[in-house]
């Protein structure tokens, strides 16, 4: 099986590639063939097996750039690659390109190939919800996102999802929580700070709270996530439809309980080195996102989510050694 991952340099690439590397099949076939994309070259595995790993530093948003991977007819494609909320805010046209184009790109270059029996998985977001709200949301909840990022995400369900309805692509796409313990350093991402408040002071650094602590999360351990897009892979076409898009199980926490989480794991000397700063507009990016969902779909089709918050922090800190 030859499978393609899109943003395969990132944090989410570079954990898929290992996990699909450690299992060695997918779809019941053994896989052969990865090939990773991003705009630099990605980080190739130290130990790849028998499987054939290339890593090839590409710019997808540019028509015909992607040809060369698709021509080859992979039987998986993973669909990461994006900008990230606050960045596809602060700059429109490069979050259309990247988050939309790119995606529309990779479609149609299917769709010309004949690639209608190729799973892919594309990883959108919670902030594709937006609005007014009811308390608690659904797969069927209409789409209101109230930033560029959630927009050019919905854009793409939407696209997606009809390119599957015509049989011109076999696509699965999920909205993921809000993902912590991120390992690494914050990012631009608007939701950078809800790993960083827990992250940073677990490893005797400082960091900064630039929200309320009553603000509420849905939130999903990177673990978890990677399960789901693995198991995207291999959920039958039929069972998704006739909507292709839907909510992972996350859990749904306060800002005020990721920090009493981490006063009951590290002290009150970790807690101590979180400094609270309002920030205006992540504040406004992240109040925007729904916190409480109804993720019955999700698990009828066998994806999993946390136990509870402590278990993520405690898995973050056994990864760590």
């Amino acid at each position: 099986m030859h499978i393609v991952i899109t943003g395969a340099a990132g944090f989410l690439g570079q954990r898929l590639v290992a996990r699909l590397l450690a299992r060695g099949e997918l779809q019941g076939q053994p896989i052969h063939r990865l090939t990773l994309i991003d705009q630099d070259e990605a980080p190739l595995p130290a130990d790849p097996g028998e499987v054939d790993v290339e890593s090839l530093a590409m710019d997808i948003t540019e028509p015909g750039e992607i040809d060369i991977v698709l021509d080859a007819r992979p039987r998986v494609i993973y669909h990461l690659a994006a900008v990230v909320s606050s960045a596809a805010e602060a700059d429109l046209e490069l979050g259309m390109r990247v988050n939309f184009d790119a995606t529309r790109l990779l479609l149609e270059g299917c769709r010309e190939r004949g690639l209608n029996t190729t799973r892919l998985v594309m990883a959108s977001s919670v902030a594709a919800y937006g609005g007014e709200l009811p308390a608690v949301l659904d797969d069927m909840t209409a789409l209101q996102p109230q930033n560029s990022y959630g927009t050019q995400k919905a854009m793409c369900e939407l696209l997606i999802n009809d390119y599957s309805r015509r049989g011109l692509v076999d696509g699965c796409v999920l909205r993921l929580p809000t993902i912590i313990v991120r390992p690494g350093r914050p990012n631009a991402a608007a939701s950078s700070f809800a790993s960083s408040i827990l992250r940073e002071p677990l490893n005797g650094e400082e960091a900064v709270c630039p929200v309320p602590t009553e603000l509420t999360m849905f939130v999903m351990s990177p673990g978890k996530v990677i399960e789901a897009l693995v198991h995207a892979a291999e959920v039958a076409g039929e069972t998704l439809a006739p909507f292709r898009a839907f909510m992972l199980p996350g859990i749904t926490v306060s800002v005020a309980e990721m920090l009493e989480t981490l006063r009951q794991v590290a002290g009150d000397e970790a807690l101590a080195r979180v400094r609270h700063e309002r920030d205006p507009q992540v504040e406004a990016i992240v109040a925007s996102w729904p916190a409480r969902f109804e993720t019955r779909r999700a698990r009828e089709l066998g994806f999993s989510g946390d136990r509870s918050l402590r278990e993520i922090v405690e898995a973050f800190l056994d990864e760590r050694g």
